[in-house]
């Protein structure tokens, strides 16, 4: 049971998140690859949150559907029967929250006004999801209200610079996620003493990676990064495959 999942001890083995609900095992953010990533052993699910033009809390990474199906259009300008029409995959907050169950899930919030935050925190309530949800946020500002709003839903600070670390503590977050190269012993070490839990992104912040190490774009790692990132002992790591970490290891 994921009960508990985002409080556990610091000195067990790195929880296993799949990133965008496993992409490279099905579609991203989609039931399918919910599935996969269950059987597949992870601890976790990691999705994308954004709201439709209707008011529908949907999985969708992007702000547009360009990259999925070619329709240059945002998110927040379709309603959810439009955004079924060209994404038959897609996947409402409510769906999500059920696939997922029993297994922790990771919310990365695409919205910044309160109101929008609040119906989150309730749609995750009204799930009877709160003890196995954690909420990504991307400002201190957000990490403050939501934690205003809420004292017991565990908060995870998607912040880009470590620097902030105790900034974002002294606000409410529970979790701060490092990129893979930021990822040093030095900068995890400064996460943990300003009271916070480490999870460790794989690859870069984009979608197609730059000459610098590591030589993957966000999600992707291989078995040398992987190892890398082990050996600072961070209490999660975020990867396509979760498989990399959930399958046993295969002596030759």
């Amino acid at each position: 049971m994921a009960i508990g999942l985002w409080k556990r001890s610091p000195d067990r083995r790195p929880l296993a998140i799949a990133h965008r609900g496993g992409a490279a095992l099905a579609a991203e953010n989609s039931i399918s690859a919910f599935k996969t990533a269950a059987a597949a052993g992870v601890d976790a699910i990691e999705t994308d949150v954004r709201l439709t033009r209707d008011g529908v809390p949907v999985c969708v990474h992007d702000p547009d559907l360009s990259r999925l199906c070619g329709d240059p259009r945002a998110v927040s300008d379709l309603d959810l029967a439009t955004l079924r029409s060209l994404l038959p995959s897609i996947v409402t907050l409510g769906d999500a929250l059920g696939a997922s169950d029993p297994l922790g899930i990771l919310l990365d919030i695409k919205l910044s006004h309160e109101g929008q935050i609040a119906q989150i925190i309730s749609d995750v309530a009204q799930c009877d999801a709160m003890r196995r949800a954690l909420i990504g946020l991307r400002s201190i500002a957000l990490i403050d209200t939501t934690r205003r709003l809420s004292k017991d839903v565990a908060i995870l600070a998607f912040l880009e610079d470590p620097a902030c670390a105790d900034a974002a503590r002294a606000a409410g977050a529970d979790w701060f996620r490092l990129w893979q190269g930021w990822a040093t012993p030095a900068v995890s070490d400064a996460v943990r003493e300003a009271g916070m839990r480490v999870a460790v992104m794989v690859g870069q912040p984009r979608s197609i990676a730059l000459p610098e190490y590591p030589p993957f774009p966000v999600g992707q790692v291989d078995q040398y990064g992987l190892e890398r990132i082990l050996a600072i002992k961070p209490d999660a790591i975020l990867l396509d495959d979760p498989r990399m970490m959930t399958r046993p290891t295969v002596s030759t």
